[in-house]
């Protein structure tokens, strides 16, 4: 077992977050000869713990879990210990623009704690949105776990080809997820509203436009509210209705967006965001000012937080992105 690292005076690098992309970061730092504090909250926190099977991960041709692949990466930071001090679980409560760079307040083994550094990698990434089902969120979860329920168009589209869809969502976003579903050749695909009135507060003429769409692809709403799913032994998703009706789909794919996208801390420091929520950064994964549209000297931002594709392989280019442009040009 690895003993507890100790809070160094200052390090070239301060990394927030200690999911893919965070672990990249702090690797590569310490490849790249600079100290680094990685500021973990924990591998539970990570958007992909929980994903059972990923197939688009290089290196894992017979797919690879999210929890694995996470240990993997923590494993090669840990064989950098004389560069990276790993403080996990840390819970970092707020981020300040110093003389020489940030100051990072951090909770840690009930203690609170301040990392310094000349710059900063924020990388704390996002978190879905799961459907509340009589006032609870883990009713789905065991049906995710078993990858029945999917979350991400990009990482499992693949496997919603002559399949029955149901989609869960009744917004614009759960719209175009639904035309995102379609391009994978589904055998057929529902969207469930659980109990919202379909595209409801979507402003018009995007509501105009994408009911007709839906109607011309044959999309059905089923705007009951759910009440309970079964059918996880026959590895099914099977959807109870408020109304005694019952509906069973080869796969489900949640399509409710984020519950947090952790904006307090970018927010603090002056980024700037881009419509849906996203850090806007440069090609280097510099941070922006939202005041004059430049970069904010030493600080970036990788992974899932700010705005391009939210990726495995693409959350490891941000970081590499960063972590070369601070130690080229910067550092």
């Amino acid at each position: 077992m690895p003993g507890f690292p100790r809070l160094a005076p200052s390090y070239d690098i301060v990394v927030v977050g200690g999911g893919h992309a965070g672990l990249q970061a702090a690797l590569k730092g310490a490849l790249l000869q600079h100290s680094v504090a990685l500021l973990d909250r924990g591998p539970k926190y990570s958007r992909s713990y929980y994903a059972p099977h990923m197939v688009n991960i290089p290196g894992f041709p017979d797919g690879v879990s999210g929890h694995r692949l996470l240990d993997q990466q923590i494993a090669a930071v840990r064989a950098h210990e004389d560069r990276i001090g790993y403080f996990t679980p840390a819970a970092v409560t707020s981020v300040e623009k110093t003389p020489d760079g940030f100051a990072v307040t951090f909770d840690w083994l009930k203690q609170t704690q301040v990392a310094r550094g000349r710059a900063v990698v924020l990388a704390m990434g996002v978190v879905d949105r799961i459907p509340a089902v009589e006032g609870k969120i883990d009713t789905i979860f065991p049906w995710a776990n078993q990858a029945i329920v999917d979350f991400c168009i990009l990482c499992d589209g693949w496997d919603l080809v002559d399949r029955s869809v149901a989609v869960v969502g009744h917004d614009a976003f759960a719209a175009r997820t639904v035309l995102d579903v379609l391009s994978f050749r589904p055998k057929s695909v529902e969207l469930l509203t659980h109990g919202h009135p379909l595209l409801d507060g979507v402003p018009e003429p995007e509501r105009s436009t994408l009911a007709a769409t839906l109607a011309e692809r044959g999309v059905p709403a089923v705007t009951t509210e759910m009440v309970g799913f079964d059918g996880i032994r026959e590895k099914v998703f099977g959807v109870r209705f408020a109304d005694g009706s019952h509906r069973t789909y080869d796969r489900g794919f949640s399509a409710l967006g984020w519950y947090d996208m952790h904006d307090a801390i970018p927010r603090s420091l002056g980024c700037r965001f881009d419509a849906d929520g996203y850090v806007v950064t440069d090609d280097d994964c510099r941070a922006l000012a939202d005041a004059t549209g430049e970069p904010i000297p030493g600080l970036y931002c990788v992974g899932d937080q700010r705005n391009g594709w939210n990726q495995i392989p693409e959350a490891w280019a941000t970081a590499e992105r960063a972590v070369v442009h601070a130690w080229a040009s910067y550092l």
